[in-house]
């Protein structure tokens, strides 16, 4: 049986030693705020989880809720004001955005250096630079995970299965980053054979947000398996990969929940710390 890398064990630890980190430093105010539009049960729940974790982890947190009827000038309103406090180190907006709200012009708006989330097209510039910047939450949880259960990298291949600019796409360039030095592939839904490209990977990663989609058939055996994907079904959320076989043939194996869920919470954390040094937040 696989290994299984648990998301809620690795988030906490990282909480642990951001909390350290800040009151060695003198407890510094470290602050996170969030947006949501509208009363999306999940994303309320996921929002307040964030708090949550923020709060355990010595930082403050103060966070918008909007109805959905706001309109696309009272959304921006909001995150113009985040981004003018300087008391606020890290803006994240919930998505999805209620339909009839242009989400771009709002991400637009947050400045890079409280891109938490990593969205914006100036964080995603330095990403492939390879300059200092926020990188998405979720893409650095999964390069967490390698680097907390010891999964080898360097030289190995690694297929990633969608290609979204949240994870897809810059998971593809930290996989291959000078230090991490996977060799990667970006496959997606019209990738021919796509069962036998992912029989290539070392490390194999399910974003594509298809439910159950990689089966036991397109794991090599002793691979790192990465379910990043969240599909809601009959029987509840599932992931993209189906659990229970691929866990007899991988080597380690991420479950759902309890995988990259709590770790992109983590990351966010992380990305928040980060975000308070760029700013000159924090004492030298």
């Amino acid at each position: 049986m696989a290994v299984i890398m648990d998301g809620n064990e690795l988030r906490d630890e990282i909480v642990v030693s951001l909390r350290e980190r800040i009151e060695a430093m003198g407890s510094p105010a470290v602050c996170l705020a969030t947006v949501l539009v509208g009363g999306d049960r999940p994303s309320q729940v996921y929002v307040r989880n964030k708090h949550k974790k923020a709060g355990e982890a010595g930082m403050a947190s103060r966070h918008v809720e909007l109805p959905a009827t706001a309109s696309q000038a009272e959304v921006e309103a909001a995150v113009a004001e985040l981004a003018a406090d300087p008391d606020v180190h890290g803006i994240l907006v919930q998505l999805p955005l209620p339909d009839g709200l242009d989400a771009e012009a709002v991400i637009d708006l947050i400045p890079p250096a409280k891109d938490v989330d990593g969205l914006t097209e100036r964080s995603m510039g330095r990403l492939v630079r390879g300059r200092d910047g926020l990188v998405p939450c979720t893409p650095v949880g999964v390069i967490r995970f390698l680097e907390r259960y010891g999964v080898p990298t360097s030289g190995r291949r690694a297929v990633v299965v969608g290609r979204s600019t949240l994870v897809g796409l810059p998971l593809s360039l930290l996989l291959a980053r000078k230090g991490v030095d996977a060799t990667v592939t970006l496959a997606h839904s019209r990738t021919a054979d796509l069962v036998a490209v992912c029989r290539e990977a070392d490390i194999l990663v399910g974003a594509a947000g298809q439910a159950r989609m990689i089966t036991a058939d397109h794991v090599k055996p002793g691979a790192a398996v990465i379910d990043v994907g969240i599909s809601r079904t009959e029987a509840g959320l599932v992931g993209d990969v189906d659990f229970g076989p691929v866990s007899e043939v991988a080597g380690w194996i991420t479950p759902m929940p309890g995988g990259t869920g709590p770790m992109t919470i983590a990351s966010l954390l992380e990305n928040t710390l980060v975000a308070a040094r760029l700013q000159g937040a924090l004492p030298e």
